[in-house]
């Protein structure tokens, strides 16, 4: 790909005050309709953030959000603050090796609170892991508060470990009500 400045000519000279010394006799007029040409295009790679989801509208996505929930669903629609839109949307939820969809539907999810985004293979998307095993909500659901619980208690232990040290845990400081 040849890089090109905005003052050069379309002809691949420098700029216009180089070729000052043509004068109208010198220039041929083109023959035909006179074909502009427009601004440089630029490699989608160029794009940022919410512009590249343009690639990525009408196909079946994977998003992890801040909570740590887990979406699955057909991007159908975003904006400039990468505001998403999703259609026939699923929540999936693991615990140790169970999981279980719950069904969302349409989904709306604002643009700051998406961890990830991923495509997923079309091809692929029926192979689960032979790690884990679907199972029911209400089982997975019960699985995954106890996880929960366990983590925090480790949190708060190493937490009581670290503080004579000098170490402060996250979000100690939010007044929780």
């Amino acid at each position: 790909m040849e890089r090109h400045s905005v003052h050069e000519n379309p002809t691949g000279g420098q700029s216009a005050n180089a070729h000052q010394s043509l004068t109208p006799q010198n220039v041929v007029a083109p023959q035909g309709p006179l074909i502009t040409q427009g601004p440089p295009q630029l490699p989608p790679q160029m794009f940022t953030t919410a512009a590249q989801l343009l690639d990525l509208t009408d196909k079946k996505l994977v998003l992890v959000l801040r909570d740590g929930r887990k979406l699955i669903g057909v991007l159908r629609s975003w904006d400039q603050f990468a505001n998403l839109v999703l259609q026939d949307t699923i929540e999936r939820l693991y615990a140790g090796n169970l999981y279980a969809d719950i069904l969302r539907g349409l989904f709306i999810v604002r643009g700051e609170n998406v961890l990830l985004l991923g495509e997923i293979d079309l091809d692929k998307e029926d192979e689960i892991p032979s790690t884990l095993k679907k199972a029911p909500f209400e089982e997975v659901f019960e699985l995954k508060k106890k996880e929960d619980n366990e983590r925090k208690l480790s949190d708060k232990t190493r937490h009581n470990k670290l503080q004579p040290h000098g170490f402060e845990p996250e979000h100690s400081g939010e007044v929780l009500f």
